[in-house]
């Protein structure tokens, strides 16, 4: 006899699990008092069967095949912990496994439909170019950032700010936490009135407006969104700093420009990928003079055992397409294999599991307006991506480095004094 699916449920992750299913053949599975989740249809199945893992379930979930009951789609950090923390498989005895074996067999999961959410299939992204090369490049770029400036303002506030947050104090705003943010960056790459900074993957030109209006540099962005790069310079224009600061669209790689003082790439090193490290610091290292220094700001990942190996998950294949992480290790070797001298190194996953909080709450708070501006599944992708997120920034699965270098000059001059003109955070 064919298990039903809610006996499938209670094989694998016990009747004790905080998680209750409630499934279409009209069985049950897991704590009667615990999160209700309900398969709709067998697609929901087949989704869960054909993707295990945090995929099959955001697929089952974005087709409207899987409802949470109580959830806030805007934030559904809660939910997030109670399945990551509930739902551990059991190791199951032979008779179990007999039983599942069957079960799984007599469903017979199959390619799911996959909702009009989800990023081009691994066939689809080969014939739009090589892993990272330019093209694709492009397209992955566009893919997350040109929604519409709209959504982003509604979600990621005032800062227009895409990268992780600094909180100076516990009680600190958002904005407070991004302001803060690009004075650190400033700070270690010692900046001062009449500097020339490059910002590679500049987005909305956060980091050269502040540096152009704070410390009085000579700024040029570079961005592969449109959306972006029209976004920022009419910002700069509006700050009346279009003399001194500019935001172009386009690769970085194509940025000819040398001699700059300093190079800041924050929330760009995570879209390279591992392999063309070398030749993105080589890149960047040629572009300074000699003292000139780099700070590289990305997501890291907690050792160094993976590089290069693209996820293959929810984030994958809806949020970032073909990103990829390292450790700071490897980002660190690479740099001083290229040149680079490192002096200051500093991990920040804390502050971006509140900065991910705190984009989620105003997610939360213009819901309707986004769900208006990028479609209702787009909308539930973003509330996955960035509670889960969150999640994993606490839970140390992944982490965030600041490397401070400098490309010191032949003679062993790197511009560092013995007391440096920063202030690392306390974390």
């Amino acid at each position: 006899m064919t298990l039903t699916v809610g006996q499938a449920f209670d094989r694998v992750f016990g009747p004790e699990a905080p998680v209750r299913v409630v499934a279409y053949d009209g069985s049950e599975g897991g704590s009667p008092d615990g999160l209700v989740l309900r398969l709709t249809n067998p697609d929901a199945l087949n989704h869960i069967l054909a993707s295990p893992g945090d995929l099959g379930l955001a697929r089952a979930y974005l087709s409207g095949d899987l409802v949470i009951e109580g959830m806030d789609e805007a934030d559904p950090y809660e939910v997030l912990r109670v399945v990551r923390d509930g739902l551990t498989p059991r190791r199951p005895d032979r008779r179990d496994a007999a039983e599942l074996a069957r079960f799984v067999a007599s469903h017979r999961p199959h390619p799911p439909t996959l909702p009009p959410e989800e990023t081009p299939s691994p066939l689809r992204r080969l014939a739009h170019g090589l892993r990272h090369g330019r093209t694709r490049d492009a397209e992955a770029i566009s893919h997350h950032y040109d929604v519409s400036n709209e959504f982003y303002e509604h979600v990621l506030g005032p800062s227009m700010t895409y990268t992780c947050a600094c909180f100076p104090t516990d009680e600190a705003s958002l904005e407070e936490a991004q302001a803060y943010k690009y004075d650190l960056v400033a700070k270690k790459l010692g900046l001062e009135p009449g500097m020339r900074l490059l910002d590679v993957g500049c987005g909305w030109g956060g980091m050269v407006r502040h540096a152009v209006k704070h410390y009085g540099v000579t700024a040029l962005g570079v961005t592969l969104s449109r959306e972006q790069a029209t976004w920022a310079q009419r910002a700069i224009e509006a700050d009346g700093i279009g003399d001194r600061a500019e935001v172009r669209h386009g690769d970085y790689r194509d940025v000819t420009e040398r001699g700059f003082d300093a190079v800041s790439s924050i929330g760009l090193t995570e879209h390279i990928g591992v392999k063309n490290y070398p030749a993105y610091f080589r890149f960047l290292r040629e572009r300074l003079r000699d003292e000139g220094r780099l700070l590289n700001h990305c997501i890291t990942r907690p050792d160094n055992k993976h590089a290069g190996l693209p996820s293959r998950g929810f984030i994958n294949r809806y949020v970032f397409p073909d990103g990829e992480l390292t450790g700071s290790g490897d980002i660190v070797r690479v740099m001083e294999d290229e040149g680079f001298e490192v002096r200051h190194q500093e991990n920040l996953r804390e502050h971006y599991a509140r900065t991910c909080g705190a984009w989620n709450a105003n997610l939360a708070k213009h819901w309707d307006e986004c769900v208006e501006l990028a479609g209702l599944g787009r909308a539930r992708v973003w509330g996955l991506y960035l509670a889960g997120s969150r999640l994993a920034f606490e839970r140390n699965e992944i982490q965030l480095h600041q490397v401070l270098a400098s490309r010191t000059s032949s003679e062993g001059v790197s511009g560092f004094t013995l007391r440096p003109r920063f202030e690392p955070s306390d974390g």
